[in-house]
């Protein structure tokens, strides 16, 4: 049985799409894929997060218990199918969509000295190219490189297609204990992502795949495992051992990155651990952390926060389970960093106002970016709206009537009047308090285990996508950042790709991070005694 399905987009023509008998894994959302929409399935389709939701606005929807829910209704696209029969139409919010125009960092700055000594033997107008790239958990980077000059000639960049089975590392370790989805996952990061940006490159730059010579490439300890279809199952059980860390040379052939030359070496670089992977150690060498002469902190803020300090002649490192609220992700109106999305804003309790900044050229929102939230967190304590513990206190009653709203016990603010694409609750709220204890109680341990004080480090290095949307006043005053001072604090931007950059064009430089990554000390935080006092005590706002 067959039934019509329109598709309503933000900002397009109507979509159709055939219905066509399907299995009990025939869900709302692999119908979508298969039309061509993917949505953002960040939970792993586990029904965890809103990330596929969708307005169902005629038709039924079965869920995968065997409920019906009739239109109008909003469903999540992974947890059920559409009743066949009947015309049915569904609109998708622009958030939920996987192919949005996410705002991906590609910039970055090293504060090293760098000496030509490309990774391997140029021959001008033969093999005089090579790829430096960063694969995150959200978003890839590939730039290509002119190894006669060392400057990048383009860059190419895109979500990581991997978060279609989950938006986090934990996740995926999960999904990828199944070999069957553990290929699937790595073909999504070599076939459906690495390849086509490469490609892209040597397009755009009008090089042959050919003169490609070498290949370096960052990323977490998780990603390089999926990167080559390594068992990353142990990297989900105590005690967290990887099948790697070090630095490690494979060819394209044995990735699968064909139609560049099979026997092109692909350089994986070394990482620390499980959870501090060769991002922070790209990180640690574009940021000259070791070279400073005064205490530093380098900060990566992700789904996987990492940490790196360096101080008194000691490198020690950690990770932090932040979760996806920074990147939008199992919060009411929370988006990616992208066209669209409120950026910044700026909120007055008493008068009330509220300004915000959009990312991008929009004058509608389509949720909140982490950044905002972090301003909405510092202001709205420093309005009196919010108390230590992220409630609503009695100023709650006196916001406009048109800016409250409320659902049984549940309380938010709208930051557009009357606009649901912009509320904040204080669910929310919990969430986010949640991901900056975990960013600051591990900054804390760090310091504390160093004998150190925050008003002690010369610099905080901000790295990656989020830091570059980041005010740092208002990760100071919402207490993800707690103790510092504006001044301490530098964006780097992405630093994974910069330390990528630099061991393709300085070979000394990867003979730096195999030696720091072999010195330096990494805390497992949770064996720390003092670890889970000091995250309960920074769940309080500041």
């Amino acid at each position: 049985m067959t039934s019509r399905l329109k598709v309503l987009l933000p900002g397009r023509d109507p979509r159709f799409a055939a219905s066509s008998p399907g299995g009990a894994d025939d869900s709302l959302v692999d119908r979508l894929a298969r039309t061509g929409i993917p949505l953002n399935t960040r939970c792993g389709r586990r029904g965890d997060c809103a990330g596929c939701t969708v307005r169902l606005l005629e038709g039924a929807f079965r869920t995968h218990a065997g409920n019906i829910v009739a239109a109008p209704a909003s469903v999540r696209a992974c947890q059920g199918s559409l009743v066949p029969g009947r015309p049915t139409t569904i609109s998708i919010p622009a958030r939920s969509l996987l192919d949005l125009q996410t705002q991906i960092g590609t910039a970055f700055k090293f504060r090293v000295p760098s000496t030509r000594r490309p990774l391997v033997r140029v021959e001008p107008e033969v093999r005089d190219h090579g790829f430096a790239i960063d694969i995150g958990t959200t978003t890839v980077v590939a730039a290509l490189v002119d190894l006669r000059t060392g400057g990048i000639v383009t860059e190419q960049a895109s979500l990581n297609r991997q978060v279609e089975f989950g938006d986090n590392v934990v996740t995926r370790i999960q999904v990828a204990g199944d070999p069957v989805q553990r290929e699937a996952m790595r073909q999504a990061i070599v076939r459906r992502t690495l390849l086509p940006l490469m490609t892209a490159a040597c397009q755009a730059a009008r090089v042959m795949p050919g003169r490609i010579a070498a290949v370096t490439v960052a990323g977490n300890t998780t990603m390089l495992h999926l990167l080559i279809g390594a068992d990353s199952s142990s990297l989900g059980i105590a005690p967290f051992t990887p099948q790697f860390t070090g630095h490690r040379i494979l060819s394209a052939g044995e990735i699968g990155l064909d139609p560049f030359p099979a026997s092109l070496p692909v350089h994986l670089l070394p990482g620390f651990s499980a959870f501090v992977g060769a991002d922070i150690a790209a990180g640690c060498i574009c940021s000259g952390l070791l070279a400073e002469k005064r205490p530093c902190l380098l900060v990566d803020i992700g789904t996987n926060g990492e940490l790196l300090l360096a101080a008194g002649g000691r490198l020690i490192g950690s990770a932090t389970a932040a979760g996806p609220a920074f990147e939008g992700g199992r919060l009411t109106c929370g988006t990616r960093a992208m066209a669209g999305a409120i950026g910044h804003l700026r909120l007055a309790v008493e008068p009330f106002s509220v300004h915000l900044e959009f990312i991008g050229d929009h004058a509608a929102s389509i949720g909140l970016a982490g950044s905002a939230y972090l301003d909405f967190l510092a202001d709205a304590r420093e309005g009196g709206l919010l108390d230590e513990h992220g409630r609503f206190t009695a100023k709650w009653e006196t916001l406009p009537p048109d800016h409250r709203w409320r659902h049984d016990a549940a309380r938010g603010i709208l930051l557009s009047a009357g606009d649901l694409t912009s509320l904040v609750t204080e669910s929310d709220i919990a969430q986010l308090q949640q991901a900056k204890a975990a960013i600051a109680a591990g900054i804390a341990t760090l310091l504390r285990r160093s004998h150190l004080a925050a008003a002690d480090l010369h610099r905080v290095f901000l790295a990656g996508g989020f830091g570059l949307h980041l005010h740092p006043a208002s990760a100071i005053r919402s207490g993800l950042l707690p103790g510092f001072h504006p001044e301490q604090i530098e964006t780097l931007g992405n630093t994974a790709l910069g330390g990528a950059w630099l061991a393709l064009d300085d070979m000394g430089k990867l003979e730096e991070m195999e030696e720091i990554v072999r010195h330096a000390d990494i805390l497992e935080l949770n064996t720390d005694p003092e670890f889970e006092d000091t995250y309960i005590d920074q769940l309080a706002l500041p």
